[in-house]
């Protein structure tokens, strides 16, 4: 019964993507905060890894969050939602293997979609916060994760940062990904519109957006048009650094 019901909401995100308009995904970190978001009209929510790291450790979005205590939290909330849930499947803890078991553990907590990202995590000691890994790992990662997914209806998304490397690159890591058979592309780091054409002219899947507060990317008629069928505002409910940013503005 329960499988059912996650199928069905799988299928519901499927056709999300497949539409014409963009729609927003609401930030959620327990059962009481989805069926909150359900009740107020979103269609679609999103359980952050961030967001999850304060919720089950008080602890700041650092690496310290394993992948069992992640997935406890999104069966908690997959059991209540009544609407898709995209999982966080940073960089799937691990190697292909890994990302193997992330994405078969998340199928079963009941997500309708997972993220799987490019960014190196953890950092490693002395380096730069975002720095990406080769592009053929990320992209052995995307093949890995359709391999495990047993029901075909879970969306693979796959992440990447474009605002810490070139254009050029961003390019290449998308059409890569995309020919690996990602459902969808997520991008973080978009400037503006402008910006977000260059990036995707060359995509025909659906595009995800995580969008801190950027107002060169509120316009929901343009976003639609422009194939984005998914945005993020942050996560500033649970985010301090997002909701003290939000509030000196």
């Amino acid at each position: 019964m329960i499988e059912r019901s996650h199928h069905r909401l799988r299928l519901a995100f499927a056709e999300l993507l497949q539409g014409t308009a963009c729609k927003f995904a609401a930030s959620v970190f327990d059962p009481l905060s989805v069926r909150m978001a359900s009740d107020l009209g979103f269609e679609v929510a999103i359980q952050g890894g961030s967001v999850a790291s304060l919720q089950v450790l008080g602890a700041p979005d650092i690496a310290l969050l394993t992948l069992e205590d992640y997935v406890e939290q999104v069966c908690r909330v997959g059991r209540a939602s009544q609407i898709p849930i995209i999982g966080d499947a940073d960089l799937g803890s691990g190697n292909t293997l890994n990302v193997m078991r992330t994405v078969t553990e998340l199928q079963k907590a009941g997500v309708a979609a997972l993220t799987l990202e490019d960014t190196q995590i953890p950092a490693k000691y002395d380096e730069q916060t975002h720095v990406l890994i080769e592009l053929e790992e990320a992209t052995s990662k995307i093949y890995a994760a359709r391999f495990a997914r047993s029901d075909d209806a879970l969306s693979i998304i796959a992440r990447t940062n474009v605002a810490v490397t070139t254009l050029e690159d961003s390019i290449a890591r998308t059409a890569a990904y995309q020919k690996a058979g990602a459902d969808a592309i997520c991008l973080v780091g978009v400037k503006d519109l402008q910006h977000l054409q260059a990036l995707t002219s060359h995509l025909c899947v659906p595009i995800m957006l995580i969008n801190y507060g950027n107002p060169a990317l509120s316009d929901i008629e343009k976003l639609s048009a422009a194939n984005v069928r998914i945005v993020v505002n942050g996560h500033a409910l649970l985010d301090p650094v997002q909701l003290s940013a939000q509030q000196g503005q």
